[in-house]
């Protein structure tokens, strides 16, 4: 101990005697390291961290699929849930549940508040007790029962004071009295959701059918009980619900069974991140090369120190000192720098994770868990340490065993300076060269990804001129059908008087905004077997105006009038996109004055109109086939008058995103109705822009990675010429002497960048062919190998090279001989 507290003194002695030489590699070692510890934060609070609930591994999602109508996923349905609940063998607690919104009212202003609506037996799984009150009964989760609720804690200090007296108390959810039974304590997370009220469903059994795929399962095993025993049982019970619930008006069961349902259940915690992990674990490697691009750095200047030591060294092994010792002494002035390094790198990640949560989609999931802890502390000294030993071995390796004759001789004017020398200075310099180039390309290519992305007309036109407002009438506020129409209409008439506001429609959903309906559509002109389930399709309700007001095109025939949606025998009308009219008919026009109908009792709809495609869920995906149903409809579902209660109004405006137009907005709807809270106000262009937010945040983190990577490949070229020049100088002198120009010298060392970066380049290009194929599933129309992205990037790095490399030229031309010949 105490010959380690002696050779950390004469560390640091020497450190401080080398201040620039200190500094420069501490940021060298902070940037590295600290930007390893930033996204190792967030894979471990994404992927590494148990979920918030006890005994998390026993949770997962019940799901299915139905590979005989091409579905990867199938949510669950009432009737699965009757069934599972009672049927099944492995699940401890089951339950079904989805996120929704819920108006409020009779509390001072009204309030549109996210929801997640669950059946009894859902927050049993999670199996968080409420910090009030209590969870749902059976009895609450029966129908014709009066409804009750659970806040969230959020909720409950923001509306309530935190007042423990609202167990009991009555608040009106959309239009229904509904009794606070519960409230949730600080800590609980329901998922990926951010509620501030959770609901019961009330499903009614007497009148459950099949179908109605819309819910989301989740379950805790049985102790002992493995994912696989969990989906043979769910296998075992699928039969057994076609048996127990008839199949809906128009299908029969044998459609369910031609869709050959499957199991799917999955571990919680894989449901929620999804392919998210891919994405981190990318990252993590991109993150982790710049590190190997700091240490060769680092190993590059240590070897220059060591080597301007080279006569001490020999020295003290003359006298004595063995080259264990040595070694020792080396490693510990790298170890030490690696973790003073690893202690800067800390405060640059703390700042960095400040970005990144900034920067990040914000669907992100398990954002919140995304912190610097005992964890995350353990890695960063781990790298730090590695770090390190890693830089630090290369001088002990060259120099821990130093030739005693050869360095008691070197530097004088006789001695050259030797070519092996320079190798290791060389081989390191393009190592760092080949791995910016794997990062530079990656980045490029994900550059290239955004740049088609970007390019791909999403359907609609000027999003940033659309300001978007969601509002919701609940049956228990207006019951009539009719009047919720005539109710919007009013609002969409004093929205249109808005000063500067040239148009304004409404529908049920607008695009990429994630709120999409999809199922069987049949057309009159087609057979279909006993049985056979038609394709599915993607359904949006509108009115008329809506495709004018997006900037959606008119392909052939009409859009709708009111006389369409207000005349009951005039509802049986249509519209369709390009895509389905052309499968289905060849030709746009051809889909005029055919019919179609989602279900075998509903009635026919004439297609009166054909419109463009759009991008419903984004740039990167296809554009569905999609009905653009009436808001309101006869025989449809089911139900005799069907109508959409959830409206969202669309306004084409140069003023869209201005506080002041959202001000004019909130008096135009409460000027209707006072009770009828806003939600969902956004423009069109932050809603697009949310449906690439995953890409984009892949792009900044790549393109940070190839930047830093680039910076410190340039660092590196240039100390190496540098050094280079500073070795050559008496070589130079007499070649000055002799007669050579100062443009020979300058091209003689700048080639010798250039052949470094070459090398580099060549190496570099030949990993990325094999390494960016990891990419291949990030990427929008552009190849792994496209041929673009790896010229720019070898064209840029060759010209970053020449450039790091003509300062030392400039200076080597410029030498002064008889100075050069004087010198040692």
């Amino acid at each position: 101990m105490a010959s380690l507290s002696k050779h950390l003194k004469h560390v640091v002695r020497r450190l401080m005697r080398s201040p620039m030489f200190t500094v420069v590699t501490l940021i060298t070692i902070g940037i590295g390291v600290g930007a390893n510890t930033a996204i190792f934060s967030v894979i471990n609070g994404v992927l590494l961290k148990p979920l918030p609930y006890p005994d998390s591994e026993s949770l997962v999602s019940v799901s299915q699929s139905a590979p005989g109508i091409g579905l990867d996923k199938l949510q669950e349905s009432p009737s699965d849930y009757f069934t599972f609940r009672e049927e099944n063998r492995t699940f401890q607690n089951f339950g079904v549940w989805t996120g929704s919104s819920v108006s409020i009212t009779g509390l001072e202003a009204p309030e549109q508040l996210q929801s997640v609506t669950v059946t009894e037996g859902t927050l049993n799984a999670l199996g968080v007790q409420p910090a009030l009150g209590r969870w749902f009964t059976a009895k609450d989760d029966s129908p014709d029962i009066p409804q009750t609720a659970i806040l969230t804690y959020g909720y409950w200090q923001r509306r309530f004071g935190r007042d423990a007296a609202v167990i009991g108390r009555q608040i009106r959810v959309d239009g229904q009295l509904t009794e606070i039974i519960g409230v949730m304590p600080r800590s609980f997370r329901f998922l990926e959701q951010k509620p501030d009220l959770i609901l019961p469903f009330q499903f009614n059994r007497a009148k459950t059918t099949l179908g109605n795929f819309s819910f989301q399962g989740i379950a805790r095993l049985k102790p002992g009980v493995t994912l696989a025993l969990a989906n043979a049982d769910v296998a075992r019970m699928i039969p057994i619900v076609n048996t127990k619930f008839a199949p809906p008006p128009g299908f029969s069961a044998k459609m369910f069974e031609d869709a050959r349902i499957l199991p799917k259940v999955l571990p919680l915690k894989q449901d929620v991140i999804g392919d998210l992990g891919k994405v981190l674990w990318v990252l993590m490697g991109s993150i982790g090369a710049v590190l190997l691009i700091a240490c060769a750095n680092v190993a590059n200047l240590l070897l220059i120190r060591a080597e301007g030591r080279q006569q001490e060294l020999a020295i003290r092994t003359a006298m004595g000192a063995g080259s264990a010792q040595i070694a020792g002494e080396l490693l510990t002035e790298s170890v030490f720098l690696g973790l003073l390094g690893g202690v800067a790198g800390l405060g640059f990640a703390y700042a960095a994770l400040r970005l990144l949560v900034t920067i990040a989609p914000a669907n992100l999931p398990r954002i919140e868990n995304i912190t610097i802890d005992p964890l995350v502390l353990l890695f960063t000294l781990a790298i730090s340490l590695f770090a390190g030993l890693l830089f630090g071995l290369i001088p002990v390796i060259k120099y821990a065993a130093p030739n005693v004759t050869a360095a008691l001789r070197a530097g004088g004017r006789t001695l050259s300076q030797s070519r092996e020398r320079h190798r290791t200075h060389n081989t390191l310099v393009i190592l760092q060269t080949a791995l910016a180039v794997v990062l530079l390309v990656s980045s490029g290519l994900m550059i290239r990804t955004f740049q088609a992305l970007r390019q791909v007309q999403p359907g609609f036109t000027n999003p940033g001129q659309l300001q978007t407002l969601s509002i919701f009438i609940p049956e228990g506020q207006v019951k009539e059908p009719e009047r919720v129409i005539q109710m919007f209409q009013e609002v969409e008439r004093k929205l249109s008087e808005i000063p500067g506001v040239q148009s304004v429609a409404f529908a049920n959903s607008v695009p990429t905004d994630g709120n999409n309906s999809t199922d069987v559509l049949y057309a009159e002109d087609r057979t279909y077997t006993e049985g056979q389930l038609p394709p599915l399709r993607r359904f949006k309700f509108v009115t008329p105006g809506f495709f004018q007001t997006m900037g959606i095109r008119l392909i052939a025939g009409r859009d709708y009038t009111w006389t369409d949606m207000r005349d009951k025998d005039k509802r049986d009308v249509t519209i369709i996109s390009e895509n389905m009219a052309r499968e289905l008919w060849h030709d746009p026009s051809h889909a005029l004055g055919k019919r179609i109908r989602e279900g075998m009792k509903d009635s026919w709809r004439e297609i009166i109109g054909v419109v463009g495609d759009v991008h419903q869920d984004g740039a990167d995906q296809k554009a569905p086939a999609t009905v653009y149903w009436p808001m309101i409809m006869n025989k449809f579902w089911s139900n005799d008058t069907f109508i959409q209660r959830q409206a969202v109004f669309v306004m084409r405006t140069s003023r869209a995103g201005s506080e002041s137009l959202s001000k004019q907005v909130r008096e135009a709807v409460w000027s209707v109705n006072k009770e009828v809270p806003l939600a969902g106000t956004r423009t069109m262009a932050e809603i697009y822009r949310g449906s690439m937010a995953r890409s984009s945040f892949t792009l900044v983190m790549l393109a940070i990675a190839g930047g830093m990577a680039l910076l410190l490949g340039i660092v590196g070229i240039y100390g190496v010429i540098s050094y280079s020049v500073s070795q050559r100088t008496r070589e130079i002198g007499i070649r000055i002497a002799l007669g050579a120009q100062q443009s020979a010298l300058k091209s003689m060392v700048v080639r010798h960048g250039l052949l470094l970066a070459g090398v580099g380049v060549g190496l570099g290009l030949a990993a990325a062919a094999a390494l960016t194929r990891i990419l291949a599933s990030f990427l929008f129309h552009i190849s792994p190998l496209d041929p673009v992205t790896y010229c720019a990037v070898s064209a840029g790095l060759l010209a970053a090279a020449a450039l790091a490399s003509y300062v030392p030229a400039h200076r080597a031309s410029t030498v002064n001989p008889m100075d050069a010949l004087r010198a040692d």
